[in-house]
């Protein structure tokens, strides 16, 4: 993913809900309140720093510091080495489910309950926002975000041109492949680089051949990849290989790469999540463009064939810090009214938009959350709903497959020997 920018894509409206007397309990002389994350892009950093100086003017003494790393950085070594050093931080984001439950495990947690009962987190979220930001019963992260991680976008006139409809399954997928190539248009963009662009899309392709069930217990390291439900769920990437779906470029380019061959044009459809709104109107403004869901696999596959790829994220507050009032404070303003209307109007941030009054959010944004809202099974990206070196080598296995370098059966049996190194 995008990860600067799907850190802002949906809060929960929730947060929209009256905070009172947010501004500062706690007492402090020069204490610095130190807050990180991956970048969300320019426009959340423009809330976030705001955020930030509102809180500095109510609490004299206190600086914020924000610390904006580079997002695949922040996500793998970045984050664990900032909470190993001198100048911790006191607050910092995360993903809901392994990522969240281990820094709980490694002591990194702190339980946020009676902030959010009784203190100045009480009253801002429905109770129903903290079923996946608690562990052993504390509740240890404050929501922000709930995203869909992948859909596939399309260029509607240039499908329209050549006699498409958006695939609704994989042999109308393919079906369509056939035709923009032999137009000579890239039908798939992807920018696989840090493999993770391509992984997320070929990963959730992946759970609905196997079967979600099979999908958590062999990416929580409860069995083998090299089985023959992965080998078929591989064997589709194969396919895409041969009918040339995606760009050639695919494992030599970045993110940002992929997605202008299809801003520009040159490409007809691109498999990612919901920050291409905000990222496609800021750099492509007159593209026309839409989304379905992933296409449904071939009769036979495991898994539920109208599954959303979504994450949960929020922030958590160090067990080590010495500023957790405060921290938990600066969190409540965070989600006050006006910043949340400030999230919505700077980073377009949809969900919160029925309870803020607003009319002018993105309609595509808007169906994107009910999209993930109705969703009757929500699977989890590798790399963030579980243990990243885990998901990186799956990544690598699905980039090999896509490139050519690899059998499916080979890769998956080079994945399962690297894993258990």
């Amino acid at each position: 993913m995008r990860k600067g920018q799907r850190a802002l894509v949906a809060i929960s409206a929730a947060a929209m809900l009256s905070v009172v007397g947010i501004a500062g309990t706690a007492t402090a002389q020069d204490t610095t309140l130190r807050v990180a994350m991956g970048s969300p892009g320019e426009a959340g950093i423009r809330v976030f720093d705001s955020v930030a100086a509102q809180f500095e003017e109510s609490h004299p003494g206190v600086t914020v510091e924000m610390n904006y790393q580079d997002d695949d950085l922040y996500e793998t070594i970045g984050l664990p080495n900032l909470l190993a050093g001198r100048n911790a931080p006191d607050i910092y984001f995360e993903w809901t489910g392994a990522r969240m439950a281990q820094r709980y495990a490694d002591g990194y947690a702190a339980d946020l309950t009676a902030a959010v009962e009784s203190g100045p987190l009480a009253g801002i979220f429905d109770d129903s926002a903290f079923t996946a930001a608690s562990v052993d019963g504390k509740i240890v992260l404050v929501p922000h975000t709930a995203d869909v991680t992948n859909v596939l976008w399309y260029n509607v006139p240039l499908l329209e041109e050549n006699g498409l409809t958006p695939p609704t399954t994989w042999e109308e997928l393919l079906a369509a492949c056939d035709t923009l190539d032999a137009a000579g248009i890239i039908p798939i963009a992807t920018g696989n680089k840090d493999l993770w662009a391509a992984g997320n899309w070929l990963s959730h392709m992946a759970s609905r051949v196997v079967g979600e069930d099979v999908y958590d217990q062999t990416l929580s390291d409860k069995g083998p990849f090299a089985t023959p439900e992965w080998e078929q769920a591989f064997g589709y990437i194969t396919e895409l290989v041969d009918h040339n779906c995606v760009n050639a470029s695919a494992n030599a380019v970045d993110d940002n790469a992929g997605a202008q061959l299809f801003f520009q044009g040159q490409a007809a459809m691109h498999p990612i999540g919901s920050w291409l709104v905000s990222w496609a109107i800021d750099e492509a403004p007159d593209l026309d463009f839409d989304f379905v869901n992933l296409p449904a696999m071939p009769e036979g596959s495991a898994g539920d064939q109208n599954s959303v790829m979504g994450v949960e994220t929020g922030f958590m507050v160090n067990a080590n810090s010495e500023n957790i009032d405060l921290a938990t404070e600066f969190l409540a303003l965070m989600n006050s009214p006006e910043n949340a209307q400030a999230f919505i109007d700077d980073a377009e941030l949809s969900p919160l938009a029925p309870a803020a009054g607003a009319s002018d959010v993105d309609a595509r944004s808007t169906r994107l959350n009910e999209l993930l809202s109705g969703a009757s099974t929500v699977v989890l990206p590798p790399d963030t709903g579980y243990d990243v070196p885990t998901a990186l080598e799956l990544y690598a296995a699905e980039a090999a497959v896509l490139g050519g370098q690899q059998s499916p059966a080979d890769a998956l049996a080079a994945l399962d020997e690297r894993i258990s190194q």
